[in-house]
Order: C-alpha cells, then sequence, then structure tokens
C-alpha cells in the first residue's frame, strides 16, 4: 500500500500529465517533451499545479514551471537556486523564456536541462 505522500506524489504528477495537453493544446508534445527534459534534468524534482500551470519542486515551494500564452514559457521561481550575473551592464535577472520556434532542438533542450540543474541544486 502506496504511503500517503506516494499517492500524493502520483496524483501531483497525473494532473500535470492531464493538464499538459489542456494547457499547451497542439503543442503539447512540446509541453511533455519540456516536462521530460525538466524530469531528467533532476529527477528528484516532484511535478505538481502551481496557479494552474505545471510547476515542479523539491519537497518546498515551485522553483520551476512551464505554461503556454501566446509562446510556450519556461521558467524559474524567485524560491529557485537563480544565477546572478555579476558582470552584467543592468540589474536585470534572466529567470524567464519564451520558445522562439514550435519545436525544440538539442541545443535548447541542452540548455534548459542546465538551468533546471543549476536553479535546483
Amino acid at each position: 500500500m502506496a504511503t500517503k505522500k506516494a499517492q500524493k506524489d502520483a496524483d501531483n504528477l497525473a494532473a500535470v500529465l492531464e493538464k499538459i495537453p489542456q494547457m499547451f493544446g497542439a503543442q503539447a508534445s512540446i509541453g511533455q517533451r519540456l516536462h521530460e527534459i525538466i524530469m531528467a534534468a533532476n529527477p528528484d524534482l516532484k511535478p505538481r499545479l502551481w496557479y494552474g500551470m505545471p510547476g515542479y519542486a523539491k519537497s518546498g515551494p515551485v522553483l520551476v514551471f512551464i505554461r503556454m500564452d501566446d509562446y510556450v514559457t519556461f521558467g524559474l521561481t524567485e524560491k529557485a537556486n537563480i544565477l546572478i550575473d555579476e558582470d552584467a551592464p543592468d540589474k536585470l535577472i534572466a529567470n524567464a523564456w519564451f520558445l522562439a520556434e514550435p519545436e525544440l532542438d538539442e541545443a535548447t533542450e541542452a540548455r534548459i536541462a542546465d538551468i533546471v540543474r543549476a536553479a535546483t541544486s
């Protein structure tokens, strides 16, 4: 018999997997691929719905999220381990990215995985 926590994790995963095709529509395969990349980059993450979108956390707050508006968005919350570029000429901190194309290439997948690993370490 599954523990309450294991059952909750399974229910949360099921909710995320159900939400992806609903949210991403015709681009559901991209949403699913982003989910796979995020989970592969840090298998300790637990998916759950966060403000109605797929979010990924360790044991606490959501650190990473994906959503679909006019563009597919991959982002980090303020609770993530955000890397600050001390040499940047401005005071902006990158925490969300739009995908420019309706498909993922190897370089984009690798960068997303690197961001997830850094943000969730």
